[in-house]
């Protein structure tokens, strides 16, 4: 599922729903080139969220994101010259961010190798050997 916004809340996943009140908006000038509007706006967004404090997730969730992304996730945007569309751009990153670091990593299951592939690696490795072997002068096993 996609992260969306609505009018009070960032909707992450099914079960994680944020307050937008929870979420710390700082505005700050974009770097780069840009000449006089770049310097005197404020349209670079970052958004803060710190994860131990606000609800919206339960205990096994919020330890999962924490163990991914530490204590505060956070994410900008200064792609446009408008502070509200970056504002949006940088809540949707936000809940992009939280909604892979909520997804349950498959366990691993340790595989085995084949008898047959045990197999083949010995014989591989006696072929080199003798290969090898070959390569000596007569009469240095003396």
């Amino acid at each position: 599922m996609n992260p969306h916004l609505t009018s009070t809340h960032l909707v992450v996943s099914s079960s994680v729903r944020l307050l937008l009140s929870d979420v710390l908006v700082e505005t700050s000038t974009p770097g780069g080139p840009g000449g006089q509007h770049a310097n005197r706006t404020e349209s670079k967004v970052t958004v803060k969220v710190d994860l131990e404090s606000i609800a919206g997730f339960g205990p096994y969730q919020r330890q999962r994101v924490i163990d991914k992304l530490g204590t505060v996730a956070k994410a900008s945007a200064a792609e446009s010259r408008s502070q509200a569309r970056n504002k949006i751009q940088a809540l949707e990153r936000l809940g992009e961010l939280l909604a892979v670091a909520l997804k349950v990593d498959p366990l691993r299951r340790p595989t085995k190798p084949t008898k047959a592939a045990g197999k083949r690696r010995v014989d591989a490795k006696q072929r080199r050997g003798v290969v090898k072997q070959n390569r000596r002068r007569p009469g240095a096993d003396d």
